[in-house]
């Protein structure tokens, strides 16, 4: 099987989009993080010593996704449309969702995902002084769509 990162020798290689459809494309990725009854009442009430806790991590959402090919070694350098964070505390800890899009010629997958992976490090950062325990449980791909622009 010939798999699309890797030279005919098997050295890994960043794969040449050149001749791809630009197409619209979306992204969405989820994650959670575990965190204790207390450090979430502090989350919940914006009382985290660090400051807002889910703005912060939204904001470093974003920050990733448009970084990803900086982290990623073999990730294109994508100009994005569209980038959404959300963190929402829900039972038990913290949940993060991500949709990015572009126009482009490769999917924004690593950039929906690095969005989450961040934000949750981010949320994990901010919390750390009050909840030792903290466990990131999943972080996954939810969504991959691409569609033909319309002119």
């Amino acid at each position: 099987m010939k798999l699309s990162h890797t030279t005919e020798t098997g050295k890994a290689r960043m794969v040449d989009v050149g001749n791809k459809v630009v197409v619209k494309r979306i992204a969405r990725a989820t994650g959670f993080i575990k965190i204790s009854d207390e450090a979430l009442a502090l989350v919940k009430d914006n009382a985290m010593i660090k400051g807002d806790v889910l703005t912060v991590a939204e904001i470093a959402g974003v920050q990733a996704a448009k970084s990803t090919s900086s982290l990623i070694p073999l990730s294109h350098n994508i100009s994005l449309d569209h980038i959404s964070v959300i963190a929402s505390v829900e039972e038990g800890g913290v949940q993060i969702i991500s949709e990015v899009s572009c126009t482009g010629k490769t999917g924004v997958e690593m950039e929906a995902l690095s969005a989450v992976s961040v934000a949750l490090l981010t949320v994990y950062d901010m919390c750390k002084a009050v909840d030792k325990q903290m466990e990131i449980v999943t972080i996954r791909l939810i969504e991959k769509k691409k569609s033909a622009i319309i002119a």
